[in-house]
């Protein structure tokens, strides 16, 4: 529970400080999940980055929802998109 919520966290920050779309969110992924916690390597943020361009929805979230369903299956990727979109929600 307490991954889930440091999930949560550190997507509800990249959420809050984002301006410019989904696309200005992805150098501010990488800092957070590739360099601070090494959650994923660069080739697997590339390859998630890649296959969300595909997919309908905002390129953030569902990148986000990548690295958390890699990080905790199911409910890893339901809090990354959480913590990606509560920001807007509130």
């Amino acid at each position: 529970m307490k991954e889930l919520l440091k999930i949560y966290i550190e997507f509800f920050k990249m959420g809050a400080i984002t301006f410019g779309g989904g696309y200005a969110m992805l150098p501010i992924l990488r800092r957070g999940c590739v360099d601070k916690h090494n959650w994923i390597t660069e080739e697997e943020l590339m390859d998630f980055y890649a296959v969300s361009q595909a997919l309908p929805g905002l390129i953030a979230v569902n990148v986000s929802v990548f690295i958390g369903y890699k990080l905790k299956k199911l409910k890893g990727g339901i809090a990354a998109s959480l913590g990606c979109v509560s920001p807007c929600i509130i």
